[in-house]
């Protein structure tokens, strides 16, 4: 269920299917990803077989997807259950099933099939959770968490590492690359499919990000971790990934408008409509300068905008200059927990001041719903009465429904297991022929 405050209780529609766009790379076609313990090994001196996808992030109306939705969601199921869930006909729903089985993404369960059922159609199928994982990798400024990914969204096993710091981006992004692929290898009896790569900045066409605060302009992040992992891979926008992964754990949201906000380390927004995440051509939209006005203990350093003031370094920033003893966010939140006054209004101010925010951005948008992701909202619920209030400060927002995303903490892994698995929840027969 949705964490809700006080109460404290956008996409347009892009075409489906993974497409090459890293020029001068070679489409994997032929060739299955690297079973992945293969992939652990040496890079070969042969030209790279790279596939960058442009990820949809929607709930895709491709019968295969919707018949794999509603086996991810209500599975096991029975085939005429399934097409009456779906909106499907009974023999379109049979067709997608048989074509899944065959590609094992899907399977039946003997087991549960009713005593005396005669026939396939009465033995029930679900998601094959065994034989296929994905990738995902969240690249944050300063921590890069990587995982594995079931058909079911679910997180197979996860660590963190510090963001590497190389001399260049694609030096910082061999070295993620390798590390993923040194993680992957310890599945060595199930097929890796994809991997998904969530990230701040702009992304361009071909998997190439512009991050300003790490230093890059057109970094071949989708080229370097393909050609470094050995798996096609699919970049997306960080705060459009949490917005995907939010419209994958309650598709039935998908309908009306949502606004996504995201706070940590950077601030940014997604819109979804009718289960579509939309993405600007020009890129995400950009907060981070946006103005907050006079303060009292945040942004000492008087920027006046809002990502360092509120950022997790803002805070620490914030927390030094006001007396206190810190080297990180933690810290501020263990004072903050101990009773220390200064820290517990360090955190309060920053609420308020996202609350704000977060209200004017959705008095512009006017979604159906907001939702509030990150770790300054998440590893904060004491503060989170003071975001509702201000949110609700204007009287249009009076009666607005505003949540916390329900991927709490792990935003980030559940981001890039979004994007890890979107080219196979976009067209599952698709992705898999791909890989074969």
């Amino acid at each position: 269920m949705t964490a809700s405050l006080d109460h404290v209780s956008a996409r347009t529609r892009r075409p489906v299917g993974p497409r090459p766009l890293y020029a001068g790379a070679r489409t994997r076609t032929g060739s299955r990803p690297l079973a992945i313990g293969a992939a652990t090994g040496p890079l070969t001196t042969r030209t790279p077989v790279i596939h960058i996808a442009t990820p949809q992030l929607q709930l895709s109306t491709k019968p295969s997807a919707v018949v794999l939705r509603i086996a991810r969601l209500q599975g096991p199921i029975f085939r005429d259950a399934a097409a009456t869930q779906s909106g499907l006909s009974i023999s379109t729903v049979n067709r997608q099933v048989s074509a899944l089985l065959k590609a094992g993404i899907v399977r039946e369960r003997a087991d549960l099939a009713p005593a005396g059922a005669i026939g396939r159609p009465r033995l029930p199928f679900e998601v094959n959770t065994t034989d296929f994982l994905t990738v995902g990798i969240h690249i944050g400024l300063k921590v890069t968490s990587i995982t594995t990914h079931d058909l079911q969204h679910r997180v197979v096993g996860a660590i963190q590492i510090p963001t590497p710091a190389g001399d260049s981006a694609e030096q910082t992004l061999t070295a993620i690359g390798l590390s993923a692929r040194r993680f992957a290898s310890r599945w060595p009896s199930q097929r890796v499919l994809w991997t998904g790569v969530a990230i701040g900045g702009r992304v361009a066409e071909g998997g190439l990000v512009d991050h300003p605060r790490l230093g890059w302009t057109a970094a071949p992040v989708g080229p370097v971790l393909s050609q470094t992992i050995g798996l096609p891979v699919s970049v997306a926008s960080h705060v459009e990934a949490m917005a995907a992964a939010e419209l994958l754990v309650n598709p039935e949201d998908g309908p009306g408008s949502f606004l996504y906000f995201y706070a940590r380390e950077m601030v940014g927004i997604a819109f979804t409509v009718d289960g579509t995440v939309y993405t600007p051509t020009a890129g995400p939209p950009v907060i981070g300068h946006f103005p907050i006005g006079a303060t009292q203990l945040l942004d000492p350093k008087r920027t006046g905008q809002l990502e360092p003031a509120v950022s997790d370094t803002g805070i620490v920033d914030a927390a030094r200059a006001a007396g206190l003893s810190v080297e990180q966010i933690e810290d501020v939140h263990t004072a903050a927990a101990a009773g220390d006054d200064t820290a517990s209004a360090i955190l309060l101010e920053r609420a308020e001041v996202l609350g704000r925010t977060v209200s004017l951005i959705a008095d512009i948008f006017n979604p159906d719903h907001v939702i509030l992701g990150g770790q300054a909202f998440t590893d904060t619920p004491s503060t989170l009465p003071a975001v509702a209030r201000s949110v609700r400060s204007t009287p249009a927002a009076a009666n607005r429904d505003v949540r916390v995303s329900r991927a709490g903490a792990s935003v980030q892994q559940q981001a890039a297991g979004a994007v890890s698995l979107d080219a196979v929840y976009s067209d599952p027969l698709a992705a898999l022929a791909l890989t074969a």
